[in-house]
């Protein structure tokens, strides 16, 4: 949902050049109009404001997938109308959903058996998937300090101040007190040994980002682990690890596999990724896994037969397409392991291409690092005439 910022004036009229030639009144901006217009007029009506937005094949300030294959496209538009929910009616659907959660699972070494089945879910984006893996560190806290016959109202979780806002929104939203360690000059991402101080009993995960929003930088959750790990056993508690791997899950793997971030730690109980940003998928789909059966808890999971069978479902959304399930699958068995490394080996040396050209300058310093999400971030050595803001401005009406 978007909150407005306009003040529409009820008798504005919108007028479109093109579209004369179908319908010569204009209609009103913020009002349904009264009668009817022919399909072509309303078609380049929309087309022509539209053609006012930037290019997202352009668009270099994003991680999101501006473009995908045209077979992918054809299979897309052929399963647009259909509605994920309803998996009484499109089962196929389903069962390509389920096959996803378990290629991602396998891809971040969780522990299935070969007759094993995943857990895990799609969902609108990663914010709807750390939402989802929150509401579990929660339940499951409270229902230990419940048994304990401690008090249960104040939980919190400890995450770094370079966290998506989908992070403190989660914590307003479902009273969850968000405990943030401070960044330092030159060090833009959670420390672990600050986070791990930060923990008290009241603690229902510590969140590492895998590809921080800020830098692409990656977090040490090896040493989060290690630390945690020692607490938990000085302390009695048994506070889990949850890895927002939004920008960096579909990176690691296939650039760094001896990197230990994922279900290989044992505290890592919970990982979300999108599949619209290197999952090479567009807007918007993202995918939370469960280390087991156990880390999810069954309260949360509801059993719903309004289309006919029963249907297990744990999602803040209900009606959704089906459409970018159904793409990430193609992604998944089109591309393979190969495909995707090619292409992130391909993403990191064009972004080493990007580094260089900016350094040569000489006007920058260069803040991302090495190891991490794709990316070149940057700041300017001497802000005394310009301010990085204004660069960006410049780029952006470039």
């Amino acid at each position: 949902m978007v909150i407005t910022t306009t003040n529409p004036d009820a008798e504005e009229q919108l007028h479109s050049t093109f579209a004369s030639r179908y319908a010569r009144a204009p209609i009103p901006k913020f009002k349904m109009p009264e009668k009817s217009i022919p399909s072509e007029a309303a078609y380049q009506i929309i087309n022509d404001e539209l053609a006012l937005d930037g290019t997202p094949k352009l668009n270099l300030a994003s991680f999101v997938t501006t473009w995908m294959e045209p077979e992918c496209d054809k299979l897309i538009m052929a399963s647009i109308n259909k509605n994920y929910v309803d998996m009484d009616e499109y089962p196929v659907t389903t069962e390509l959903q389920n096959r996803c959660v378990n290629m991602i699972a396998h891809l971040f070494n969780a522990p299935v058996g070969a007759t094993e089945t995943a857990v895990g879910v799609a969902t609108v984006g990663s914010s709807e998937a750390m939402m989802l893996a929150g509401l579990a560190f929660k339940r499951k806290w409270q229902a230990k300090r419940k048994l304990e016959g401690k008090p249960y109202d104040r939980p919190n979780i400890v995450t770094g101040a370079n966290v998506q806002v989908c992070w403190e929104k989660f914590a307003r939203y479902f009273e969850v007190e968000l405990k943030e360690v401070k960044l330092s000059e030159g060090y833009y991402v959670m420390d672990p040994l600050k986070a791990v101080e930060m923990v008290d009993e009241n603690t229902i995960c510590v969140a590492a980002i895998l590809g921080s929003t800020l830098t692409g930088e990656f977090e040490n959750v090896k040493l989060l682990n290690e630390l945690l790990t020692k607490k938990n056993k000085d302390t009695g508690w048994d506070t889990p690890i949850h890895v927002d791997a939004a920008s960096g899950g579909f990176i690691a793997p296939f650039l760094y596999p001896d990197l230990e971030w994922d279900f290989r730690l044992p505290l890592v109980k919970s990982i979300n990724v999108s599949g619209h940003k290197y999952g090479l998928v567009y807007p918007g789909v993202g995918w939370v896994v469960w280390r087991s059966k156990e880390d999810l808890p069954d309260e949360l999971i509801f059993h719903i037969n309004y289309l006919g069978s029963d249907q297990p479902t744990f999602t803040l959304n209900f009606s959704k397409g089906s459409s970018q399930i159904i793409g990430q699958y193609y992604q998944l068995i089109r591309l393979g392991f190969e495909g995707y490394k090619n292409i992130m080996e391909n993403c990191m040396e064009n972004a080493r291409v990007l580094k260089q050209g900016i350094e040569k300058m000489g006007r920058f310093k260069i803040v991302s690092k090495d190891v991490g999400v794709p990316l070149v971030a940057f700041s300017l050595k001497d802000s005394s005439k310009y301010t990085v803001f204004q660069i960006s401005e410049n780029l952006r009406s470039g």
